[in-house]
């Protein structure tokens, strides 16, 4: 997904963020299908009281003990400049314009005069999150009267932190500019395309369940996860499909309702129930396994303290591939922006959100016992100790670290034993490699092509550093697109059956999707890299000295310029 990277100014000037007053701060609202939009939005975000003043950053590092104490401060000059991402300051919290009308949409959360560093409890009894279509009658009444009790919230006390809408403004804030850096005025907290994707929700979920628990006085209570990655659970569970439930949201594609199959390459001419999901189950052994070749090949790149906004390019595989494309292919088209599930602003709105977020948080866990080839786990500091800002279930404001999240049964949960069956999806490998001599007739080079304006699916011949198998990357450069646009293209390497519509294929590369978002700008440029590795086995590739690159889009694809293509080696380990 494509990030919402609006810094709180105005557009078109230098100031600084306006602050809103507490008072004047409105619970944001859902969307009315078919309402009339308007073309600007307006993130109405409001201050308060300062959190005690503000805190020196380095005295703040040395204060929070742990992997913050001095300790960690050693010679390192990455260390010693203390470069992890950090909370934002709720009192900066201000407003965003894009276009020409206000949406108001107030996403900022309420201020506290404390905030205490966070210890997990200890575990007496383990939570377990199970799979949404299997819950017992018991278990879904229970879910829709916590999401019940939330809702009653933002009736009875809007500023409560622990109603519904003010748990999905955290999504809101975090994610589409509301916040600066901690120093650096006008540079957005974005929460989505780097190593901290997985940490940030994996808090969020936690802290959300808590509240759940609390409210419903059932230490027990577990949040489900829809699952999304097993045939069985490819479609919007029915719990979140009854119109007169907590659960409901009205704001989804009504053509996506159960049983109609979920779709992860939101390729719309695929109509056989049998192979989206063989897709489907491809393309989650790809992301979770063929493609990735580092662990920030899986989490998303470095993010750290002053670094720009990433953007969808730099996450990971799992954020890019099955978690971006149910976003996508439940967002409501009668709304402008594909609110609330489509739109990182509104997606909190949804409760199906959560259990989708859950799903995700349950790749991490199954991605990290998968054995690879390389080492999963990320041991730079400027990652350990980046850290957030939520509010508990007692209303307490607190500050987490990415490090503490890291055990998810320390957290006291963990997730239902069921059948994985995209861990016996691999695509089956080519019998005899293609004849690049007739594959690339009448194939014009990058040189011919590019800039490209991707109206109509394009081939074009690319040389490789290396003659046949070798470790190298596909990249696709300066990637021009539309924020406001939904957005799906797909790359194939030697596909001599051009069958687009089948990615379980061996020649399936991988794929661009992005969200509507909101930004300061119209276009956004970003790069987009896959690894060939596995790929060149998997098409058993003779020894060429390029491959004829098969580009597809899907949705929108008049509204993307890709600047070049080009092959290199892997950077080394």
């Amino acid at each position: 997904m494509a990030s919402f990277q609006s810094s709180c100014t105005l557009l078109g000037t230098t100031a600084p963020k306006p602050r809103i007053p507490p008072s004047s701060a409105k619970p944001s609202h859902h969307l009315l299908p078919n309402a009339r939009r308007s073309s600007r939005f307006h993130v109405s975000c409001s201050g308060g009281p300062a959190e005690e003043g503000k805190v020196d950053r380095r005295n703040m590092l040395l204060g929070l003990g742990g992997m913050y104490g001095a300790a960690n401060l050693v010679s390192d000059t990455k260390l010693a400049r203390a470069d992890p991402l950090l909370p934002p300051e709720f009192t900066s919290c201000g407003i965003s314009y894009v276009g020409d009308d206000p949406l108001d949409v107030n996403c900022c959360p309420p201020i506290s005069d404390v905030i205490k560093d966070y210890k997990l409890p200890p575990v007496r009894q383990l939570r377990v999150r199970r799979a949404a279509h299997r819950l017992n009658r018991v278990n879904v009444a229970k879910y829709k009267r916590a999401v019940k009790m939330m809702r009653d919230l933002d009736v009875s006390d809007p500023t409560d932190p622990r109603g519904f809408s003010q748990q999905a403004n955290i999504h809101c804030a975090y994610c589409n500019g509301a916040h600066d850096q901690v120093g650096h005025e006008g540079l957005d907290i974005q929460v989505h395309f780097s190593w901290i994707f997985f940490p940030f929700h994996r808090w969020y979920l936690y802290f959300y369940e808590r509240i759940m628990a609390d409210l419903l006085k059932d230490p027990t209570f577990a949040l489900p996860y829809w699952n999304w990655d097993h045939p069985k659970g490819m479609q919007l569970p029915g719990i979140f499909d009854e119109e007169d439930s907590s659960l409901y949201d009205t704001n989804r594609n009504q053509d996506r309702r159960p049983p109609v199959v979920l779709n992860l390459a939101l390729n719309s001419t695929v109509t056989d129930p049998a192979q989206i999901i063989s897709n489907n189950l491809s393309l989650m052994y790809n992301e979770m396994i063929g493609t990735p070749a580092s662990a920030t090949d899986f989490m998303g790149k470095a993010y750290r303290d002053g670094d720009a906004p990433p953007t969808f390019p730099d996450g990971g595989t799992s954020e890019k591939g099955s978690h971006s494309a149910i976003h996508a292919w439940f967002g409501d088209p009668r709304n402008e922006y594909n609110e609330d599930i489509g739109n990182f602003y509104s997606a909190g709105r949804d409760p199906a959100f959560y259990s989708h977020h859950a799903n995700v948080d349950r790749m991490w866990t199954i991605w990290n016992d998968i054995p690879a080839d390389y080492p999963k786990a990320i041991t730079d500091p400027d990652y350990l100790n980046a850290s957030f800002l939520f509010y508990d279930e007692k209303k307490q404001l607190v500050r987490v670290k990415a490090a503490d999240c890291f055990n998810h049964k320390k957290m006291g949960y963990d997730y239902e034993n069921v059948d994985i069956p995209w861990l016996r999806s691999k695509p089956p490998k080519k019998a005899a490699a293609a004849n690049i001599q007739d594959l690339s007739k009448g194939v014009k080079t990058a040189e011919k092509l590019f800039p490209l304006k991707l109206k109509k699916t394009t081939r074009v011949l690319v040389p490789k550093p290396t003659v046949g198998k070798a470790d190298e990357v596909l990249v696709l450069e300066n990637i021009v697109t539309d924020n406001r646009k939904l957005i799906k293209f797909d790359v194939f390497v030697n596909d001599e059956d051009d069958k687009p519509e089948e990615v379980d294929r061996a020649e399936y590369a991988g794929g661009f999707t992005q969200l509507p978002h909101r930004v300061k700008a119209k276009n956004s440029k970003s790069d987009l890299r896959l690894n060939l590795k596995q790929l060149y086995e998997n098409i058993n590739i003779a020894d060429d000295d390029s491959v004829v690159v098969t580009i597809v889009p899907l949705i929108n694809g008049e509204v993307v310029t890709i600047g070049g293509i080009k092959i290199v080696e892997a950077p080394s380990a």
